[in-house]
């Protein structure tokens, strides 16, 4: 494992720790980092294993080990396995819970006695070494148990056992399975109003792993549940269950019919539709109109209702629908029911007028400064706009704004610039009749809190599998870092075997084979550059 210096592994620990860095949290992160680094700069751990593996080489059983930020505890581990070839994946990482960065070892005991001592297993991992915390080593287990610890210093109540019995032989078993329909009946057995289908699977071996069903002839789906069918006439539901070892039983069906409760249902649903909103004197509805659709059924119960405005197709009912289109409209609606019945069609027809007059004034719109000045007036460090925006009569719609030419964007609150450097910001808004404003701007400058004249630091990590020569076989990872402690940090840029440069976003992979120099510069608010080179051999894998 590559070990990284301190400072490194203290930034991308506060970079990954979301929320703000206040002092408490900043020693927990020291603490989290610096122990665990300055144990495995003078403590060579045993042979690294690495995350890649071969289908051939991948065991059927899988253990897994996770770990977060406790230093007393591993977030989950198995209890018990099966002797023979396993997988073993030991977790460290975000996506198990660690925000801190904690360097953690999954290793087992060689030396205590009353365990067994065949499996020499040492895996360190970390959220930032070159695996992303996640790493795989394939073992052979034996029966007995197995001791396993983090040797972290500080993290010695992190310790379990692993009790491996014999093996009982490959699993060629497919599960039991099987399903029970239940519900109300009529004396022909039919369903009455529903039928709920019960899905029953078992396997003495490896154990069920998934359950599935399908409903009259569809997509099989996950079952987590009892099914309840209310749907009014003949249904199949087919069934089939997996073990963990692989093999699936026989589909099997049952079938069975709902009818609708009551007897024969021949009665359509009722269904009505009413029109609500502001009216003026000709009973016009002034600027949209809401039309409510209610449905009812004493039968089967309703099953569908539908809408269908000025002749378009009809379409699922499932809110109060708003018309705000000025001009007449007629709306159709109906109603099925669950055994079938569709209710006549009904309509409501109305009249949407445009609200008050035609608004043809855009809104006011303005913007002001604010921030620490200096005796010139340039504000210091950084200056907010806050734009303001009046419409008396339609209403504001949206307001926008441009920074140094850019394209416009929303505004939704006071604007913060820090860059160091002239600016102009460009703002306008538009009301709910569609009138914008004429464009406006603000021009003004901001300087660095003080005469800032130190360079910023950036520096280069590079990652990879690497021979006896240090080259990195097959491809390099390269990691920027930079900060700036006094106007703070611009850009970050990066040229690759004398390309242009380019902004820096994210770790470069290289795999390209041969020499390579990555040249990296920092750029700071205040204009200082600092400028850096990193250089290394990539060989292809396989190679001598």
């Amino acid at each position: 494992m590559h070990v990284e210096s301190l400072p490194s592994l203290v930034i991308k620990a506060l970079r990954r720790a979301s929320g703000a860095v206040t002092a408490p949290r900043l020693a927990m992160v020291l603490l989290a980092v610096a122990l665990p680094a300055l144990f495995l700069s003078s403590v060579q751990a045993a042979a690294q294993p690495r995350t890649q593996l071969t289908a051939a080489q991948a065991a059927d059983q899988v253990l897994t080990w996770n770990a977060d930020n406790s230093m007393t505890a591993y977030k989950s581990t198995p209890e018990s396995a099966t002797a023979g070839p396993a997988t073993i994946v030991f977790e460290n990482s975000a996506a198990t819970g660690n925000t801190t960065g904690m360097t953690h070892t999954l290793t087992f005991d060689t030396s205590t006695p009353g365990y067994n001592h065949d499996v020499s297993l040492n895996i360190i991992a970390s959220p930032f070494d070159a695996d992303g915390g996640r790493h795989v080593a394939q073992v052979n287990l034996t029966p007995g148990k197995y001791r396993y610890q983090c040797v972290i210093p500080g993290h010695g109540q992190m310790i379990g056992e692993l009790v491996v019995t014999e093996g009982g032989g490959e699993d060629t078993t497919a599960p039991q399975v099987s399903a029970q329909v239940a519900g109300d009946q009529n004396a022909a057995g039919d369903y009455v109003g529903a039928a709920t289908v019960t899905v029953s699977a078992s396997d003495t071996e490896s154990g069920v792993d998934t359950v599935e069903y399908a409903l009259d002839g569809g997509e099989f789906a996950a079952y987590s549940a009892p099914v309840s069918v209310n749907q009014v006439g003949a249904h199949t539901v087919t069934f089939r269950a997996t073990d963990k070892a692989g093999n699936t039983s026989p589909v099997g069906s049952v079938a069975f019919t709902v009818v609708a409760p009551q007897g024969e249902d021949t009665t359509p649903p009722q269904v009505t539709g009413e029109v609500t909103g502001d009216q003026d004197a000709d009973g016009d509805y002034v600027g949209a109109a809401t039309v409510t659709v209610t449905a009812s059924d004493t039968g089967s119960g309703v099953d569908t209702v539908e809408y269908s405005l000025d002749g378009q197709p009809f379409a699922a009912y499932t809110q109060p629908l708003s018309v705000n289109q000025p001009g007449a409209h007629t709306l159709s609606y109906r109603a099925t029911d669950k055994a079938g019945n569709t209710s006549p069609v009904g309509s409501v027809e109305f009249t949407v007028a445009a609200s008050q007059e035609e608004d043809t004034t855009p809104p006011q719109v303005s913007a002001q400064l604010s921030g620490e000045q200096d005796s010139a007036g340039n504000y210091v460090g950084s200056a907010t706009v806050m734009i303001s925006v009046n419409d008396t009569e339609s209403g504001v719609a949206t307001a926008e704004y441009s920074l140094d030419g850019g394209p416009y964007t929303e505004y939704p609150s006071p604007v913060s610039v820090n860059k160091a450097g002239a600016h102009t910001l460009s703002y306008r808004a538009t009301d709910k009749a569609g009138n914008t404003s004429p464009v406006a701007t603000l021009r003004f400058t901001v300087v660095a809190p003080e005469d800032d004249t130190t360079l910023p630091q950036v520096s280069a990590a590079i990652t990879g599998t690497q021979d006896w020569a240090w080259n990195y076989v097959g491809s390099a990872t390269v990691k920027l870092t930079a900060s700036d402690v006094g106007s703070g940090l611009d850009t970050v840029e990066y040229s690759l075997d004398g390309q242009p440069f380019a902004a820096y976003t994210k770790p470069l992979s290289v795999n390209q084979p041969g020499a390579h120099t990555l040249s990296y510069r920092a750029t700071d608010k205040a204009g200082n550059m600092s400028v850096g080179t990193a250089k290394f051999m990539i060989v292809e894998a396989g190679g001598e």
